[in-house]
């Protein structure tokens, strides 16, 4: 019975990292190795700190220091440099967004990422529904000859209270009628505007957090 349980869960696993890997896979970095790396630099923190502690071995609480120190000043750069060049940030996440748009229905996964993104931020494409021009589905030319042509998935349309059930063809023959119209039956806001606008109203959330975070891993060190 083990035998049988343990190789599932490998599949399991494996299926998961795969997933991962469609969903996140940018410029060619496979985000399965960013995982193994954080894994790997978690395990040695938590060695070094574990067993310094225990044998009070001076070089390895100074190894788990001065590690932790490290990463909070990296954490501390990367929010600076992320403020500062917004305009990359920003670009960065067209790209991610626009790369899985085009990849929507090959995959269960990208799907439910895509539309959560959307549903969460009542939002549609990076900048606006055209985007799903770029989906082979949902592409406005001539030659396509799918039924979701000039369309938008569901998790675009403005939800209606008086439904109890989610209809997953709302968005069918949207972008066929007057721009002017849109507003009426989808989300007209790209999910980049979405995601500024979110993100003043919410700073001290975000900067709450981080301080949060900040203040565990300095504690950390003197615990």
């Amino acid at each position: 019975m083990e035998r049988k349980v343990l190789p599932c869960f490998l599949c399991l696993f494996q299926g998961v990292l795969s997933d991962l890997t469609k969903v996140t896979r940018m410029h060619g970095i496979d985000p399965v190795v960013l995982v193994l790396m954080v894994g790997v630099v978690m395990f040695t923190l938590g060695f070094a700190g574990c067993v310094g502690a225990l044998r009070e071995n001076i070089c390895l609480l100074n190894f788990f220091c001065g590690t932790i120190v490290l990463i909070f000043f990296l954490e501390l750069a990367v929010a600076v440099l992320a403020f500062l060049f917004q305009d990359w940030v920003r670009d960065r996440f067209r790209e991610f967004f626009e790369s899985n748009i085009k990849s929507y229905r090959d995959d269960i996964d990208l799907q439910n990422l895509i539309d959560s993104l959307q549903k969460a931020n009542q939002c549609c494409g990076a900048y606006g529904p055209e985007d799903w021009d770029l989906n082979v589905y949902f592409n406005c030319s001539g030659a396509s000859y799918s039924r979701e042509k000039c369309g938008v998935p569901f998790s675009c349309c403005v939800p209606d209270p008086a439904q109890k059930v989610v209809n997953t063809q709302c968005g069918y023959d949207v972008r066929i009628q007057l721009k002017s119209k849109w507003d009426e039956s989808i989300f007209t806001k790209g999910c980049i505007q979405a995601l500024e606008s979110w993100l003043p109203r919410n700073i001290y959330i975000v900067a709450g957090v981080f301080i949060a975070i900040s203040l565990l891993q300095i504690f950390g060190i003197f615990l």
